[in-house]
């Protein structure tokens, strides 16, 4: 069999199709022949040279969403001189609230909880990639500039991130509205309690609007 002349352009193919399958059927009843039926010309082996899994393919549609909208943006926030470190960490968590890849994630991707190895990789991807690149390097300017006040700006990036893409994400504790209002307000006495004051009712209402949402797709996937 020949090689493909144009690796990226068959897995750029690969991610659109299963991201509108993701969207328009979700994730769980979107079968790798879906994909295939989808693409109508690429063989299971051609998907499998690409991606290890299911799972793989929808992580990197995930990534490529943030990344789309996430790298330029932190770029020039973080080569803003006129904002401290703790101001630039509120952009952050508002930007990332308000983003329109942030509702297309919470519509295609799983509940973790169902899918232990996506979990995993999320974690990682956060420990590994998130935290270091993206989080830390505002802390470190906060504490360069006064705003922010920590020994741990490795170990502080890393549990921001942690709690709040999975202690307060419904894709993961998908339990009533009012425990995850709890959970938020705990977070922000938490972060309080170290000098980090995030608090942002926009914030709150934006993970309301995402439970909501994950809650009808549960709905939906039950019927």
């Amino acid at each position: 069999m020949p090689r493909n002349k144009y690796p990226k352009e068959t897995v750029n193919r690969i991610l659109e199709a299963s991201r509108r399958l993701f969207l328009e059927k979700g994730y769980e009843q979107t079968s790798i022949q879906d994909i295939l039926d989808e693409l109508g010309d690429l063989s299971k082996g051609a998907i499998y040279h690409h991606f290890k899994s299911k799972e793989d393919i929808m992580l990197t549609v995930i990534d490529e969403l943030f990344q789309q909208h996430d790298s330029e943006w932190f770029t020039l926030l973080q080569e803003n001189n006129d904002l401290s470190g703790l101001e630039k960490l509120r952009l952050v968590f508002r930007s990332s609230v308000n983003s329109p890849r942030q509702l297309e994630i919470f519509a295609t991707a799983p509940d973790f909880l169902k899918n232990s190895k996506m979990l995993a990789m999320q974690m990682r991807s956060i420990v590994e990639s998130s935290a270091p690149d993206f989080i830390r390097p505002i802390i470190e300017q906060g504490i360069a500039d006064g705003s922010i006040v920590t020994d741990y700006p490795e170990q502080l990036a890393e549990i921001i991130l942690l709690l709040v893409n999975l202690w307060l994400s419904p894709l993961v504790f998908y339990d009533d509205i009012a425990v995850l209002r709890k959970r938020y307000d705990f977070y922000i006495e938490l972060m309080r309690g170290i000098g980090l004051d995030l608090a942002d009712d926009v914030l709150l209402s934006k993970m309301e609007e995402f439970w909501q949402m994950c809650s009808k797709k549960r709905g939906q996937a039950a019927n």
